[in-house]
């Protein structure tokens, strides 16, 4: 017979372990023989550095500085030129096929090539475009201004092309169907011309200034000596102003006819017949003259002074349209690598050690202008490098020793006529070197580096490449 009582007591027990069991397994507790497995301990990645860039092709735009060859025809190639620095042997590489070198890409050559200039001379020669070559850089050529130094409409009978580099990108991107490739690695190095062509115009201007008070001066001191004695010599003095200016103004006049009025004005005001003494009135144009020059060279400076902020401005300006290419032509349609070098010291050029004391600062603050916008308006942007080339050539004009440098003030090309028909490093060589030594010249002509120094620009770019993780 079955007891219930017992049967539910065991019941009741065998539930209640059931329960106990399922809730503690369910809840993670009670006690096991087997000891729970430890959760794996997570590493923590390792930073990667971001892979270096594979360059395939190298593209230029610019001037000078960074032309392989644009004017490496007719009388220039005939002259042993083509480049602006020491032509001629595997050694006359410019910083842009030194770099190609380097970055194992192929040698730079001459986008474009041709002169506009005097055919008799041998500087007409018609305009090739060379497919596969990636040399935009053109001799003279400016930021934005199609007439660069050297341009035909300056008169040079050489006709350099001075292709923009506006210009120089545009074709680039016709030819490319608007785009860049991405292992393009691009080089910009401009503005020295659109200094270079204003300082042009600020020698003319200047020099204009100067002769226009000069001649005042001079008109006035000789007035004022030969009105002496009129009872009314202040309107005497503006009588002889008046009848000088009229005579100058005749085409053909010479300064004796100018003088000579003066003095007939003067007789007939003063009565002075001591005026018809050759000497005497000698005696008064020397001191005129003496009087004019002083004039003329003070007025000078006080030019230049005054034409500060609109040269300052036009560098300014210059660097925002640079920049603005950068940006909205190359950026903008794909460039992956831009390196750009800033405008050197062109004050501590051979050509800008030899300007007017009055000049040398306003050139430093022209530069130092561009430079500046530069730097503000490519800051922020991650695709570009910004080398600082001014830098570079003042640590060197400082310390040449330090660069393996042996001369920074003077040329090592010889720029007479004589020995250079061009009077440029454009045709400078072997042939028509300075004696001496001068492979570690710094500079060939008064602005354009030697190959030395362009190895000295070269080796800075690779050092600021490295930093930027681009080598």
């Amino acid at each position: 017979m079955r007891c219930p009582w017992n049967g539910d007591i065991m019941r009741k027990t065998y539930l209640a372990t059931l329960l106990a069991a399922c809730f503690l397994s369910a809840c993670g507790g009670g006690s096991s023989s087997t000891p729970e497995t430890p959760p794996a301990v997570v590493q923590p990645t390792q930073p990667t550095e971001p892979a270096k860039p594979r360059f395939a092709r190298q593209i230029s735009f610019g001037d000078s500085l960074s032309d392989v060859g644009t004017y490496a025809v007719g009388t220039v190639k005939t002259l042993g030129g083509g480049k602006f620095t020491i032509n001629g042997g595997a050694t006359a590489e410019i910083w842009v096929e030194q770099l190609a070198r380097q970055l194992s890409l192929a040698a730079p050559c001459a986008a474009q090539t041709g002169l506009g200039g005097d055919a008799q001379m041998g500087f007409s020669v018609p305009v090739t475009d060379h497919a596969g070559c990636f040399g935009y850089a053109q001799g003279g050529a400016r930021v934005t201004n199609d007439v660069g130094p050297t341009h035909k409409s300056t008169g040079s009978p050489l006709g350099a092309l001075t292709v923009p580099v506006a210009k120089q990108v545009s074709r680039h991107l016709e030819r490319s169907g608007g785009k860049f490739q991405a292992d393009d690695l691009l080089l910009v190095m401009a503005g020295g011309n659109d200094l270079l062509y204003e300082l042009q115009l600020l020698r003319a201007e200047a020099e204009a200034a100067g002769a226009a008070a000069g001649q005042r001066a001079f008109d006035n001191s000789l007035a004022r000596a030969l009105a002496t004695g009129a009872p009314d010599p202040d309107a005497l003095v503006a009588d002889i102003l008046a009848a000088m200016a009229s005579q100058r103004a005749i085409a053909g006049s010479s300064n004796e006819q100018v003088i000579g009025t003066g003095v007939g004005i003067a007789i007939f005001g003063t009565g002075n017949l001591d005026l018809l003494d050759i000497a005497v009135v000698a005696s008064m144009v020397q001191q005129a003259l003496a009087e004019g020059e002083g004039a003329g060279k003070a007025a000078v400076p006080v030019y230049i002074q005054g034409k500060v902020p609109t040269l300052v401005g036009a560098m300014v300006k210059a660097g925002t349209e640079l920049a603005a290419l950068v940006k909205n032509q190359m950026l903008a349609n794909g460039a992956p690598y831009v390196l750009v070098n800033n405008l050197p010291d062109v004050a501590g050029t051979p050509s800008g050690r030899a300007m007017d004391a009055a000049v040398q600062p306003l050139v430093k603050a022209m530069a130092e202008a561009f430079n500046e916008q530069l730097r503000i308006d490519l800051a922020s942007e991650p695709r570009v490098l910004l080398v600082d080339a001014y830098a570079l050539t003042q640590e060197a004009a400082a310390n040449p020793a330090a660069f393996g440098l042996t001369n920074v003030t003077e040329t090592a090309c010889d720029l007479s006529v004589e020995k250079n028909r061009l009077q440029s490093s454009l045709a400078c060589n072997a042939s028509n070197l300075k004696p001496g030594d001068v492979s570690r010249y710094a500079y060939a002509d008064g602005e354009h580096p030697t190959p030395f120094f362009h190895n000295v620009l070269t080796n800075r770019v690779l050092e600021e490449m490295k930093k930027k993780g681009w080598q």
